[in-house]
């Protein structure tokens, strides 16, 4: 089992309301729990920004509540349609995260009997308060997410995936279902990877001024998740179109011999970002466009010969072509980045 930095983070804003609540003789203090599970965010900004959300719908959901308690009425039917009105309000706003919690409010205030008693409202609504300020607090103050380490560590994780199916998925060497279960953790694992690129790029667009970040590094990082995303797109055509295409040995090593080469350049890309290349000027960029067009060309003529069963072959090939001028751009951009932090 592995607690990551969020399910600790989510116990200890937990457990933070909780005593916050004991000590200001808050009850019930579940509620503050509650709160609490619901706005811990994966990022410093989502955790602000949630909390802003927060108090809006929150505040309007405890009004409408108020509203209903005193000129309406507090019977179940009323709490449903109350619950709907919520919900559109909220989605009107573009606030959808915040439902579950503003619901809990609302119920929170609507199903005691003693809810005709302002100060009893204004303590529910207090309790919330208290829970979603816990999970802002300890999002801020407890392990506070490193956005570029998490996302070089993931990153790299999944090039060794994607790595070990592009070198096995021609030669067929993996069992299917090794090769299978793979494959859907690397999709798996890709889509992660996008959306922590997102967190990065938001909190790069919006905490700029408080925390100051490259955005040519952040370029990079671009470039990064597309050659991966153009991986997973040749392995994805591999399966689906190569061994359907009746390849002779010659064909094998023809693409497995190219996608080999591919990896390689990829690996050399990842220690050339840390450093642990040294910087050369080199036509290191024109050898491998050179070859790319090498085996395209290669491909066409297998394509050429016999159209019906090989032109299969073509979709696999300009999903490598395509592979391989994303590997070159972030070559570019590597070098572009050092070359500007050397300036």
């Amino acid at each position: 089992m592995t607690l990551g930095p969020r399910v600790f983070k989510t116990g200890i804003a937990v457990t933070l309301s909780l005593y916050i609540c004991f000590f200001l003789q808050l009850e019930p203090a579940v509620f503050a729990a509650v709160a609490a599970l619901f706005t811990i965010q994966p990022s410093i900004y989502r955790s602000w920004r949630q909390l802003l959300d927060q108090v809006i719908t929150n505040t309007i959901g405890a009004a409408v509540s108020l509203f209903s308690i005193y000129f309406i009425g507090d019977n179940p039917i009323i709490i449903g349609l109350l619950m709907m009105l919520v919900i559109s309000l909220s989605l009107k706003m573009k606030m959808e995260s915040t439902i579950p919690l503003t619901l809990v409010t609302v119920l929170a205030i609507m199903s005691t009997p003693d809810n005709e008693n302002i100060d009893f409202i204004l303590n529910r609504f207090l309790i919330i308060l208290v829970g979603i300020g816990s999970a802002l607090v300890v999002n801020l103050l407890i392990v506070p997410p490193n956005y570029k380490k998490n996302y070089l560590e993931k990153t790299t994780a999944v090039f060794q995936n994607m790595s070990l199916l592009l070198r096995t998925a021609v030669s067929n060497e993996l069992t299917e279902t090794s090769f299978h279960s793979q494959g859907e953790k690397l999709q798996g694992d890709i889509r992660k990877l996008e959306d922590l690129y997102k967190i990065f790029d938001e909190e790069r667009a919006k905490l700029s001024k408080l925390k100051p970040v490259d955005v040519r590094e952040i370029v990079v990082f671009k470039q990064m998740l597309k050659t991966l995303q153009q991986g997973e797109e040749i392995l994805e055509n591999i399966e689906e179109h190569y061994f359907q295409s009746g390849t002779s040995e010659e064909e094998d090593r023809l693409f497995d011999s190219h996608i080999e080469q591919l990896i390689k350049h990829h690996e050399y890309l990842f220690l050339k970002y840390e450093g642990k290349i040294k910087q050369q000027e080199t036509d290191h960029e024109l050898n491998e466009m050179k070859k790319s067009a090498a085996f395209f060309e290669r491909t066409l003529d297998i394509y050429k010969q016999n159209k019906d069963q090989k032109f299969r072959l073509l979709i696999i090939a300009s999903s490598i072509v395509e592979y391989s001028f994303h590997l070159q751009r972030l070559e570019q951009l590597i070098d572009q980045y050092y070359k500007v932090r050397k300036s």
